[in-house]
């Protein structure tokens, strides 16, 4: 008889969709997070900046949470500094973009 495979022996992880509840990026400002997870895609809403959607899986005080954003910066710095996760960091408001510190 032949061997049934799981989902998760085969399943790529990057196709996976990141758990956790939705929060907003204006209610995670100057708090420290723990990012343990993120997808870059192209955004839906290209009209008014930045051409990708930066999904960001992250944690505060053990709870997890996901939020979305097209913030350049932030989307930039993640796919740069991806292989570094998990990592705390707290995102900053500087003017009119967002930044991690």
């Amino acid at each position: 008889m032949q061997q049934v495979k799981r989902f998760s022996e085969f399943a790529d992880k990057d196709s996976l969709p990141l758990d956790g509840a939705k929060m907003r990026l204006d209610e995670i400002i100057n708090k420290e997070i723990t990012v343990v997870g993120l997808k870059v895609r192209t955004s839906r809403f290209k009209k008014d900046g930045s051409p990708k959607c930066l999904t960001l899986q992250f944690e505060i005080d053990g709870q997890r949470y996901v939020l979305f954003t097209g913030s350049t910066v932030l989307t930039e710095q993640m796919e740069k500094y991806k292989a570094e996760i998990p990592f705390m960091a707290t995102i900053k408001k500087i003017d009119r973009y967002y930044t991690f510190s």
